[in-house]
């Protein structure tokens, strides 16, 4: 296949179309989005600003997914970190880098994945930047706003552990990618939540004023928990059997077809994209399941049937 002739601006020209252009820009915040050196925007109150990179052999490959659900799942990964500070999303800017013979209905496909996620999370793409490289490259950069946000180092001794959504199921499709397991109903869907995960932003906002601190799992919930008890300096019980009655039935049913521990996958396998939150029991909101506890200490402890063993590990991009 030979190279695309379109030109840089032409490719821009397209991504302003099918991102809304001015439509996407009607927003109280933002004065001027895309056409422009840089976007404008009118602040107040706090402003919560994220990065997320989406690079190609290292989050994706592409014959496990469509160029649409690589679009949409990057914007998406980045948006739950605004969910998990409980900020309302204002914007976002999109810099893309694409491989020398990327054509431009492949170009189109890429962005029309990022215009459906930008939707979902009423969060317009106002800039961004377009460049070549050597594999397909998305970074995704938003912008939000809130009075009071939720942070890692606020869990206190005493709180309730909630998950928001759920857990293990992305990681699960993705074993049936890697291992081309026969696809069954359940099997599907937990592969569909890989490829479409969704960041809980509406939820992330009602937990403001409920809970004292958040993340979201991106590396399962052992090591994203462990994240919370190091910035709150605080112990974080995992229950097992509270953990087992919050899983999807999908996943469940997916993991016994193959001979896997949904527990484990819960605990181990990321990309799913919920929240783990602490805070007081009375102030549990109905979205929210729990699933341990916080007291003074340290570490990350998982308890059944009144044991306890520690868990340890975390995914690292620069570990083996």
């Amino acid at each position: 296949m030979s190279a695309p002739k379109t030109s840089e601006f032409a490719r821009i020209a397209g991504i302003e179309r099918l991102l809304g252009g001015g439509r996407a820009a009607k927003s109280r915040a933002v004065e001027l989005g895309i056409g422009d050196d840089a976007a404008v925007l009118r602040l107040d109150g706090r402003a919560v600003w994220t990065v997320d990179a989406q690079v190609e052999g290292v989050h994706f490959l592409r014959r496990w997914l469509s160029l649409e659900d690589i679009g949409y799942r990057s914007f998406q990964a980045a948006a739950s970190d605004l969910a998990a500070m409980g900020a309302h999303p204002i914007c976002a800017l999109s810099s893309l880098a694409l491989p020398a013979r990327f054509t431009d209905a492949e170009l189109s496909s890429l962005v029309r994945g990022q215009s459906e996620a930008a939707r979902q999370c009423r969060c317009p793409v106002v800039g961004g930047n377009l460049s070549r490289a050597s594999e397909l490259s998305l970074t995704t950069t938003l912008l939000g706003r809130v009075e009071t946000p939720l942070l890692r180092s606020a869990a206190r001794a005493g709180d309730e552990l909630w998950l928001v959504g759920d857990v293990g199921s992305s990681g699960l499709g993705l074993h049936a990618l890697v291992h081309r397991s026969r696809k069954d109903r359940n099997i599907s869907a937990c592969i569909a939540r890989w490829r479409r995960p969704r960041a809980r932003i509406a939820e992330g906002e009602r937990l403001v004023g409920r809970a004292h601190a958040a993340i979201d799992l991106s590396d399962g919930l052992a090591g994203d928990a462990g994240h919370i008890a190091r910035a709150s300096r605080v112990r974080l019980v995992l229950v097992a059997e509270l953990i087992e009655s919050a899983l999807a039935s999908e996943l469940v049913a997916a993991a016994n077809r193959l001979g896997l521990s949904a527990l484990e996958l819960a605990l181990h396998a990321g990309e799913d994209y919920a929240l783990l939150c602490a805070g007081p029991a009375e102030l549990r909101p109905r979205f929210a399941r729990p699933v341990g506890h916080v007291e003074q200490g340290a570490g990350v402890w998982l308890e059944s049937c009144g044991r306890r063993k520690k868990l340890t590990g975390s995914f690292d991009h620069f570990s083996k």
